[in-house]
């Protein structure tokens, strides 16, 4: 056998100078004058790299690497004399067919490297043909100057998180960005983003995807895979966000966004994707992890099919150690080449599953995520529930470091506020950091991200403009889409130009952000919110790439008055770290949170309860008492609300009142009926106040 160290020598393969490859090195990797190729396989007879000049469909090399340089499960092979510049490759693997064991080779078939830094095939948004065989990897310079970029801290618990779709974030020309739909067109858009206040955003897919999965045409609408929940290449970024074709820069531009935001003091968390993958099931195309190893990647049943917990045809083997370890690989390599602040992981429960599908009380995977050192800082972020039916909100492995999007703040706000019954006692919970969920001796307030709307469901305009969703443009007969009863039209479904019904509408848009901004935990709400962003009453857009989608700048002019409340609120939140944790203990013997429903230390909750106050005390950073009441009438009729007893020397000063039209920096105290110290909230309305010096 040929040694496996540096003094191997060179001999010819296929015409071409080779010697094995460095065996830790994965995927395809510049060294010297040759090319590092490493790829695992525990199922294959046989691995071949096969070479593409750039966009030719035919190889112009296929080396068969000797079973001599593979050790273990790993073949791995240095090729010398080829140009990173002028090729593209994949891999083709022999091995047993037999679908019921869950082996399915075919050593025809060009497989895609998982581990590739940049992939070709659907560089244009929307034009790739439905042949799989075009996807090739290439191999990146991994050339960028990030200066000095200092690593970012910021406490969960004070995170803004802005969700955002890098496409429908500036497509539309009311944008008024260069590079519409684009990594570079968001870019242009950070002076908003700082003017609003957000300290993070959260990109929607980025990996690279095939937005053509399942495209169709549906009354004379070209519908794609717009949302990009359908990971192709894990390690790849995706090449149609980019305002110019790039071969082997290793997203730059997204690089470039990332450092931009960064140094405006924006944290970028990313949202993966990995309890499926594009290749779906049975049906579904093989060109990457079933070619590789389908039984390792996928979980399979004992017959060969694909368990579907994900919804979307198949589910990723997380828990399998190949598995982990790929997945441990592909974060590594975003924190380490991107600088990536923190991930949110879609349907994160199947991360806990083990092989044959069943819930893991310490999954590994889970566990070695947060420990790892690599990681340490990042956001490790789950959606805590999965299409098989597993819903762990409260119950999320964390170990100290997993936080979870809260879906029962989400559901108990929305019920809360438009004045279902029963629900007064959870929504003072989740304001309170939900300390029956996430007990803050144990967790803290980085536990719970708290959301009332997010890209999955309806926008926070069109929550409070439909009772019913309007999803007949998917092309499925409106039976798609979240069919939960928490929306409310305010008595007009859908468009009206009815004062009374619009001036409802902003109220109750004002009153969720306004509860968001002032609940312990981080707060997040989708881009265009803030402006009454719509999407017609589709309450599942995933495949909507047009203006039911793209945010409509337009509104920002329209509902000024919305993002200017938001923008003052953020910075409110900023200004008071009461809102977000625990500070000094406030001299006037007030504990740090209270609960005052109607008057003082009133913790009674009935089932017609819709009028409840919070009140959070401590210290601000001058180290002065600081005070905010946060007062919530979710009735249909005026409520009378005593505030508690402060000194003589001090009043309660209304900072904001969503009853009346917004007027940045105005004093709006005399606009709400006062007795003493009892303020008289109007219907459906949140007032907050601040303890203030006469």
């Amino acid at each position: 056998m040929m040694p496996h160290n540096e003094y191997s020598p060179i001999e010819m393969v296929c015409r071409f100078p080779v010697r094995p490859g460095l065996y830790l090195l994965n995927g395809a990797t510049p060294v010297g004058e040759a090319v590092n190729f490493t790829i695992h396989s525990a199922n294959a007879t046989s691995c071949s790299v096969v070479l593409f000049h750039r966009k030719e469909r035919e190889p112009f090399a296929v080396i068969d690497i000797p079973n001599r340089y593979k050790i273990g499960d790993t073949w791995s092979i240095m090729i010398f004399g080829i140009d990173i510049y002028d090729f593209e490759y994949c891999y083709r693997f022999d091995g047993e067919y037999n679908p019921e064991k869950g082996l399915i080779f075919d050593k025809n078939r060009n497989v895609l490297d998982p581990y590739a830094r940049a992939v070709t095939g659907q560089s244009v948004w929307g034009e790739k043909t439905r042949d799989y065989g075009i996807y090739h990897g290439r191999v990146c310079s991994g050339l960028f100057d990030w200066g000095e970029h200092p690593e970012q801290d910021i406490p969960l618990s004070d995170l803004i998180i802005y969700e955002m779709h890098v496409r429908g974030f500036t497509k539309d020309s009311s944008s008024n960005v260069t590079h519409k739909g684009t990594f570079a067109g968001i870019i242009e858009k950070i002076e908003y983003l700082k003017e609003l206040g957000v300290n993070a955003v959260e990109l929607m897919p980025v990996f690279e995807f095939d937005e053509m999965d399942g495209a169709r045409e549906v009354d004379g609408k070209q519908l794609l895979n717009y949302w990009g929940y359908n990971t192709t290449c894990f390690f790849a970024p995706n090449t149609s966000y980019t305002s110019q074709v790039e071969y082997n820069h290793e997203g730059d531009e997204l690089k470039t966004l990332i450092k931009a935001l960064n140094e405006n003091g924006i944290l970028v968390f990313l949202d993966v994707v990995f309890n499926h993958t594009v290749e779906g099931d049975e049906n579904g195309p093989a060109f990457c992890f079933k070619g590789l190893d389908n039984n390792v990647y996928y979980m399979l049943t004992p017959d060969g099919h694909y368990f579907n917990f994900s919804g979307c045809g198949n589910t990723f083997n997380c828990n399998h150690p190949v598995v982990q370890q790929f997945i441990l690989d592909c974060l590594r390599h975003w924190v380490i080449e991107y600088r990536v602040d923190g991930f949110r992981f879609d349907l994160a429960s199947i991360l806990g599953r083990s092989e044959d599908g069943s819930p893991l009380e310490n999954a590994p995977l889970l566990k070695n995520l947060a420990y790892d050192p690599i990681l340490s800082k990042v956001k490790l972020i789950a959606e805590a529930w999965d299409a098989g039916g597993l819903y762990q909100v409260g119950s999320f492995p964390s170990w100290h470091r997993w936080a979870e999007w809260n879906g029962k703040y989400r559901d108990d706000m929305r019920c809360f506020l438009k004045g279902d019954n029963g629900k007064a006692y959870h929504a003072v919970q989740r304001i309170m950091g939900s300390p029956d969920i996430y007990p803050p001796e144990y967790r803290g307030y980085n536990a719970s991200v708290n959301f009332i709307t997010c890209h999955d469901g309806f926008t926070l305009y069109d929550l409070y403009s439909y009772n019913q969703k309007h999803n007949e443009g998917n092309g499925w007969n409106n039976t798609d889409g979240d069919n939960s009863p928490t929306s409310w039209n305010c008595g007009i479904e859908g468009d009206t130009s009815d004062p009374e019904v619009m001036g409802l509408r902003i109220r109750m848009i004002k009153n969720a952000f306004a509860v968001l901004l002032c609940s312990r935990g981080a707060a997040m709400f989708p881009a265009g919110d803030e402006f009454c962003n719509t999407q017609f009453g589709n309450n599942n857009a995933y495949c909507q790439d047009n203006i039911i989608s793209w945010l409509d700048w337009s509104r920002l002019k329209q509902f000024h008055e919305v993002f200017d409340f938001v923008k003052n609120l953020i910075a409110f939140r900023k200004k008071h770290p009461i809102l977000r944790k625990n500070t000094s203990v406030c001299s006037l013997g007030y504990p740090c949170m209270s609960i005052h429903n109607s008057f003082p230390n009133n913790q009674e909750f009935r089932d017609d309860t819709h009028v409840v106050g919070v009140m959070f005390a401590g210290r601000n950073e001058d180290d002065e008492d600081d005070l905010v009441f946060l007062g919530i009438n979710a009735h249909w009729e005026q409520q009378p609300m005593q505030l508690p007893d402060i000194p003589n020397d001090t009043f309660w000063n209304l900072e904001f009142f969503t009853n009346v039209p917004y007027v940045s920096g105005w004093d709006c105290n005399a606009m709400i009926k006062r007795n003493g110290n009892t303020i008289f909230i109007p219907p459906r309305t949140v007032a907050i106040l601040t303890m203030k010096k006469r």
